[in-house]
């Protein structure tokens, strides 16, 4: 009885610990603008979204490109 016990306390704490992190994905762009003659700004962040709905955005790196027609 005492080993059911432990093995379903063990299933249980198990459950648990996998719903409470939170997870990153990305990187993702976020933004582009044309910042110029033929120049384009394209910015990348990193998405943080955890599992009780609330979400950031970290890590943003900008880039610059040269466009030619």
């Amino acid at each position: 009885m005492k080993l059911r016990f432990a093995r379903q306390l063990g299933l249980i704490t198990a459950l648990a610990l996998s719903l409470v992190g939170c997870s990153s994905a990305g990187p993702f762009v976020t933004d582009v603008t044309k910042s110029g003659e033929n120049t384009l700004t394209i910015e990348k962040c990193y998405v943080t979204v955890s599992l009780v709905g609330y979400s950031s955005v970290e890590d943003c790196r900008r880039s610059t490109f040269k466009v030619q027609q």
